[in-house]
């Protein structure tokens, strides 16, 4: 039996072009070489298993090259390729600066460099991890890094690049790997299941490549265990049950259910999450990712965004299409405020619920916040007919008042109309027909959210609602904003108070009798001495202005606490105090103290 040689090693890029997502490192490289433009001293940074050492290698080895291809790659038939290829090139060291990062290690290495090559044109160094080189270390190591010999070439590599010192950084050329994109690991790993005759499905692969977060040594790892799971058969179920991935079908289907106001089948489809083992804050924030990216398969130009496979971008934009954009970035915002308050909650399960319940109530939310915005708006256009001069229209008010149908047959004598009859005999038509009117346009669609509508907050907006309707009740009823004398307020105000006192509430009974109140059109000062009194008449307010707004059918009042100063009046106790206090009545005894010479005793 062959000893097995895991894919990382196996198909370990030996060729500029063979490395995966590092184009812009490699172009540059190639051309330096081709150009003979090479620095002393070159220092590779990047996330782990991008391709930093694998490309220090591949240039170290070309440097050296006998018969570089017109491609600028390494021949490898020449005999300093092949003494690299089998490990013992004089040429061309490695050193693994976490195990060496003393002192004596740079000193020995520096005593190396200058010993010219035996073989080849270059000597060249890879320190790999060189940020794990102690202060000492790095200081010794400067000079020599500023000024090697012509034929000594440095390679650092490290994956922490703010570790290292601003004066090892000035003497490199510093080249930046990228992570490497999901859709090109993808086809990394397609190009080695096929060289290995593994049965594969790009889903699976893309879940892989996404797994892996941009590492293609860690696409590699988990490839192989996939590989050894699944028996050469990858499937997308085989790495989502062996990853311990949560499968796309499960925020699908939450999706389906919020959109639905289906709030059971949410909580039991996390229920069922959690079953599988799955945590709770992994799921939230899975959630978050999967709203994100149904808002960004709204539009067909940003649809390249998603680093998922074609048959899920198919899936993705069928169910955006479905779901408007005001209700996918109010899901957003829960979800992003449940994944922040996660972590320090001490019932977490119940904060995910809490979440998904929310979401689940959206769409009625966002229904309701419109009818509000609609129901002001037939408020303000009543109000302006309300206030316009009345004028006479004999058919009008015959059809709006349902008591010329009753009246009995007997001749009555005729009176002539007030100013009042014709006013408001109107009013019911007027509002009947415009909410009338509001309310069909809402049937006709005017409940869908577009993309312009601001989202409402879903913490307030039903208290807010609660509140309007108590403040502002349907005018059809009569009218509740009538003129409050101070008369009519005051006397209202002390059956108020007399009514607290009967109750035994005697500290709002004080605040309200201590000192008369003002009434500044609809708002009412009330003074206050302290905190307390102010404390009190805010936990007083709502049941004072449930009585007062009814009683004189204003409901735009409102109370204020004004906390006034207070100066009280200290009683003289000392001899001084008491002589202090004579002297302010009668200022002649300070005259007679200073003209006998007298003192306080």
């Amino acid at each position: 039996m062959d000893n097995f040689i895991v894919s990382a090693r196996k198909y370990r890029p030996v060729t500029f072009d063979s490395v995966v997502g590092q184009q812009h490192i490699t172009s540059t490289l190639k051309n330096a070489i081709h150009n003979n433009q090479l620095a002393q001293a070159f220092l590779f940074c990047g996330p782990r298993g991008v391709g930093k050492t694998t490309c220090a290698r591949i240039l170290a080895k070309t440097i050296n090259c006998e018969q570089i291809t017109p491609h600028v790659e390494a021949c490898g038939t020449c005999e300093s390729c092949k003494s690299f290829q089998q490990g013992n090139s004089f040429s061309i060291h490695e050193l693994d600066a976490a195990s060496n990062n003393s002192v004596d290690d740079i000193r020995s290495l520096i005593e190396q460099v200058r010993i010219p090559p035996q073989v080849g044109k270059y000597k060249i160094y890879i320190i790999d991890e060189v940020h794990m080189l102690s202060q000492a270390a790095f200081n010794a190591f400067l000079k020599t890094l500023e000024e090697p010999p012509s034929y000594a070439i440095f390679i650092l590599a490290t994956t922490e690049k703010h570790k290292i010192l601003p004066t090892i950084l000035s003497r490199c050329q510093i080249f930046d790997f990228n992570r490497i994109k999901v859709e090109d690991m993808a086809n990394h790993l397609a190009s080695i299941a096929q060289k290995e005759d593994i049965a594969f499905e790009s889903d699976g692969l893309h879940v892989i490549a996404q797994k892996a977060d941009g590492g293609l040594r860690d696409a590699l790892s988990m490839f192989d265990q996939i590989v050894s799971f699944s028996n050469k058969h990858i499937t997308y179920q085989t790495v989502i049950d062996n990853l311990n991935i949560l499968d796309y079908d499960y925020y699908f289907q939450l999706m389906d259910h919020v959109a639905a106001e289906d709030a059971a089948q949410a909580l039991l489809i996390f229920d069922k999450v959690l079953n599988n083992g799955f945590d709770g804050g992994h799921f939230i924030s899975g959630l978050a990712t999967h709203t994100r990216n149904l808002l960004v398969s709204k539009e067909p130009a940003t649809l390249k965004l998603l680093e998922v496979s074609e048959n899920i971008k198919r899936m993705y934009l069928e169910q955006s299409q479905a779901l408007s954009s005001g209700l996918l970035l109010s899901v957003l915002n829960v979800a992003n405020q449940c994944e922040i308050n996660y972590k320090t909650s001490k019932n977490q399960r119940l904060q995910v619920e809490l979440a998904l319940l929310k979401m689940c109530h959206i769409a009625s939310a966002i229904i309701l916040s419109q009818q509000g915005s609609l129901t002001s708006a037939v408020t303000s256009e009543v109000k302006k007919k309300l206030s316009e001069p009345a004028i006479s229209h004999p058919v009008t008010v015959t059809n709006s008042v349902p008591v010329a149908k009753t009246a009995p047959a007997t001749p009555q004598p005729q009176t002539p109309a007030t100013p009042s009859t014709s006013i408001t005999a109107p009013t019911p038509t007027i509002e009947k027909s415009v909410i009338t009117g509001a309310n069909k346009a809402i049937k006709k669609g005017w409940g869908k959210i577009s993309t312009s509508v601001d989202v409402p907050n879903l913490n307030t907006i039903f208290e807010d609602k609660a509140q309007a309707e108590t403040d502002k009740p349907d005018l059809v009823e009569g009218s509740e904003f009538r003129e409050v004398t101070f008369n009519t307020f005051i006397g209202q105000w002390n059956t108020f108070a007399d009514r607290l006192k009967q109750t035994n509430r005697i500290t709002l009974y004080t605040i309200m009798t201590a000192n008369p109140p003002r009434l500044n059109g609809v708002m009412i000062e009330v003074d206050v001495e302290n905190a307390v009194q102010m404390d009190e008449l805010k936990l007083g307010k709502i049941d004072m202005l449930n009585y007062l707004r009814v009683a004189l059918q204003n409901f735009s009042l409102d109370i204020t606490g004004v906390q006034v100063e207070v100066t009280k009046v200290r009683k003289p106790y000392t001899s001084v105090e008491k002589y202090q206090a004579m002297v302010s009545k009668n200022p002649a005894l300070e005259t007679l103290r200073k003209a006998f010479n007298l003192g306080l005793s």
